[in-house]
Formats: C-alpha cells, sequence, structure tokens
C-alpha cells in the first residue's frame, strides 16, 4: 500500500514501480510439511492412492492460492481524473489491479499554500483485483498437476482509508503516510483428479473430483513514505494483515481451516509526469 491521502492532481501522471515481498504464516506453514522430492515422486507415479501426502499437498496447494509467498514486483500508473479524484492500474506479478481514490481531506492537489494546517490530507478508495489458475505457477506444487488438477481464481476488493502529513509544500519533497484497509477475497477452487484412487473394501475406485466457492476478509494497517524532490522519489512502504481464510473442503470429505498474518515490505520508485491542470490556471 504506497497511497498518500493527497491525489495524483488533476492532470498530471504518476508512474513507478516496487520491489517487495509477500510473508504470510498460514501459507509457509503448510508448505514447510511437504518437500519438492515429495511431490516429484508423487507427480511421477501412473496411479496414486489419496493418503496423507496426498492430502498435506492439497492443503498447501489451497494455503498458497489464498495468499501466495514470495518475492513481488509491480508496475503502475496514476492518473488525475478530477481535482479530488484520481485512478490507477497496476500489474503485480500477474495479478491486474484497478483503483480510485477520492481526497475527502486537505487542499486540492497542486493548489496547496505553505500553511502548517495546508499539510494534511485524507482520502479514501477501492480497489479491484483479479487472478486467474496460473497462482501456482512459480511453486514446485504445479507437478502435481496431473494427478490433483488443482485449479483457483480468486478476486479482491480493497478499501483504504489513508492519511499523510506533507513534506514541504503541496508534498514537494514527498510525505509519510499511514492508514488502515479492508479487503474481502472471493475464491473459486476445484480438483479434478485424473491419476488418483482409493481403495473400497476389494476393489479400488477413482477418487471424486470437487469445485467449491469461498470468501474472507481481511483487516490491514500501514505505514509508507515518499522521499525525494524534482518529481523523483524513492517509496518505502510496510503492510500487515490479518485473515481468518475460513474452512475449505479436501477430497473425501476432509476439511482444514486457515488463519495467519501476511506483512508485506516493499520499495518503490516514483516518477510524476506532466504540469497537470490546476498548474495552468
Amino acid at each position: 500500500m504506497i497511497h498518500s491521502g493527497r491525489v495524483t492532481p488533476h492532470g498530471q501522471f504518476k508512474v513507478g514501480a516496487n520491489f517487495g515481498g509477500n510473508v504470510a504464516t498460514e501459507p509457509i506453514s503448510q508448505l514447510k510439511d511437504i518437500t519438492e522430492a515429495a511431490i516429484e515422486a508423487l507427480a511421477n507415479r501412473d496411479s496414486v492412492y489419496y493418503g496423507e501426502q496426498v492430502k498435506v499437498a492439497t492443503q498447501a496447494a489451497i494455503a498458497y492460492s489464498l495468499d501466495p509467498v514470495g518475492p513481488t514486483f509491480d508496475f503502475y500508473v496514476r492518473y488525475g481524473l478530477a481535482p479530488r479524484v484520481d485512478v490507477g492500474y497496476k500489474y503485480a506479478s500477474g495479478v491486474h489491479v484497478l483503483d480510485a481514490m477520492y481526497q475527502f481531506l486537505g487542499p486540492v492537489a497542486g493548489t496547496a499554500s505553505n500553511s502548517p494546517q495546508d499539510r494534511w490530507y485524507g482520502s479514501v478508495g477501492i480497489q479491484y483485483a483479479g487472478q486467474s489458475s496460473d497462482i501456482l505457477d512459480k511453486l514446485f506444487l504445479t507437478k502435481l498437476a496431473p494427478v490433483l488438477e488443482f485449479q483457483a481464481k480468486r478476486k479482491d476488493i480493497l478499501v483504504p482509508l489513508v492519511f499523510s502529513r506533507s513534506f514541504g509544500q503541496d508534498e514537494e519533497f514527498g510525505n509519510f503516510s499511514f492508514g488502515v484497509a479492508y479487503n474481502h477475497t472471493f475464491l473459486e477452487y476445484g480438483l479434478e483428479p485424473g491419476r488418483l484412487y482409493k481403495k473400497a473394501g476389494g476393489d479400488v475406485e477413482q477418487i471424486e473430483g470437487l469445485t467449491r466457492k469461498q470468501s474472507f476478509p481481511s483487516y490491514g494497517i500501514f505505514v509508507n513514505a515518499k522521499i525525494g524532490a524534482k518529481r523523483i522519489y524513492l517509496l518505502p512502504a510496510l503492510s500487515m494483515y490479518y485473515q481468518n481464510y475460513g474452512t475449505y473442503e479436501l477430497l473425501e470429505n476432509d476439511q482444514v481451516s486457515y488463519s495467519g498474518i501476511t506483512i508485506v515490505p516493499s520499495l518503490g520508485v516514483q516518477i510524476g509526469l506532466g504540469q497537470g491542470k490546476a498548474g495552468k490556471r
């Protein structure tokens, strides 16, 4: 979360990129119980019987789809659509993100005076993000695709509330920002095993698949800063979320519940482009 309480000045653009990581306690806890060697051993078999190894791998795949862990990279562009409204697009490690922010506190961006009371800003926004079934592409669990045929799609709605204090007039040298965020995730996942079997008495039966939908809330706090001059800024940021992911159905009527903390540190660069309409008056 790198927003400030002051939106992009009307008619001006911002472009930038961020490098960071997603450290989520629940997926890390699930992944530690299974090794890549065990996954390869299962994947190389012509047929697999449902057991503890498969169950643990399924739990790990779902946990990772709920909150993918690892390094992150994104680039974005923002535009001042109106005097107190800006909109943005971000591409973040395979995820497409659209958002808009409305500034309810502080002077219109581009018109602030040197007065101390013109240093505080506040804004509220809404963000949509969508990610398809390639969630596991960077994880060794994809090697189980012929066995589990795991698929997942997720959509996220985020509502941030941001306050910031300007460094210099009208964020000439940047700002310090903080706030809270509410996120709601909608997940659809499916398991359609093609080579997974169970023993029923003296017979061998193929495991039936399942498709389920689930949703869960997340609550977060964040701090960030923008430091620089001449429209070129460095952006360090840190966010932390608590998530009760809920209970998920597995194969053979098994269930698993997840909850945990996610920490998202990042460091970015931002460049302001264009004079903006306020500066042309």
